[in-house]
């Protein structure tokens, strides 16, 4: 186990999103903008979401279309559950941090001891910084939970290769009425136009029929923690549905080779 200090540092401020607080804040609060958070179910708070990770200029609208759902609800969640595939780091389990907050350039957000301690006690689960000091599939969700939420902590965890239903009892343990769970993934990984968007498509069957069996790692490099929750939506009954699918291509007009991007909301 490698620890980094009180706090985590920022890993990709000035590279997957802008290091400056001002144009941050400008940023998201303008992808935020040109969300309609009135569509979908806005009686009912989410459960769930997956959303994508990549470089705001890339992903940015998509995770926008998704953070604009729980809009609504900010003055009911109080607690983030972040779940992130490890892309540096190959283990067994999922890495729980020691470190009490994660900083980016609009502050620090508090880890939860209690979600942190509740984490720690269930099977897979081990105390490890190294996954999480170069990830970026966490830490680019926090400006937007900063710019939506006035108040709230949040736990991070670093996914490894892990069983559906060990990720899914997991998850189970730590929800509550003031719980987000947030699984953070894009979809396929530099595939053509055409073929990416039939894998793409694919994936997206697959979550909105909780199917864990047939999330494929080619389809979506968080395939475990996705697994994992549509094994728990199983269990819970609860509904999946698609806000928005797209790729890298609809933003850059280069169809050789992109990225797929997805965001989805459970009920």
């Amino acid at each position: 186990m490698r620890e980094m200090g009180q706090n985590r540092l920022p890993a990709v401020a000035g590279r997957f999103y802008p290091d400056n607080p001002t144009a941050l804040a400008s940023f998201v609060d303008d992808l935020l903008a040109k969300c309609d958070s009135t569509r979908g179910d806005s009686q009912h708070k989410p459960q769930a979401m997956i959303l994508p990770h990549a470089g705001y200029p890339f992903s940015g609208a998509a995770a926008a279309q998704g953070y604009a759902r729980v809009r609504p609800f900010r003055e009911q969640i109080r607690h983030i559950v972040l779940l992130g595939p490890s892309h540096f780091v190959d283990f067994q389990g999922v890495a729980v941090p020691t470190v009490t907050s994660f900083t980016t350039p609009l502050g620090d957000v508090r880890i939860n001891e209690t979600l942190r301690t509740t984490a720690g006690n269930q099977p897979g689960v081990l105390y490890d910084d190294a996954p999480h000091s170069k990830e970026h599939s966490i830490e680019v969700h926090l400006p937007f939970l900063q710019r939506i939420f006035k108040e709230f902590d949040f736990l991070p965890l670093a996914v490894g290769r892990m069983k559906p239903e060990e990720c899914g009892q997991l998850i189970d343990s730590l929800l509550s009425e003031e719980t987000l769970i947030v699984v953070s993934s894009d979809l396929s990984h530099f595939y053509d136009d055409e073929q990416a968007r039939q894998l793409d498509k694919q994936a997206t069957a697959a979550i909105e029929a909780l199917d864990f069996e047939g999330i494929e790692h080619h389809q979506a490099c968080g395939a475990v923690p996705i697994r994992g929750l549509l094994w728990l939506a199983r269990q819970k009954g609860w509904q999946a549905h698609t806000i928005t699918l797209c790729n890298s291509g609809d933003v850059t007009g280069e169809r050789s080779s992109v990225v797929g991007y997805g965001s989805y909301v459970f009920h």
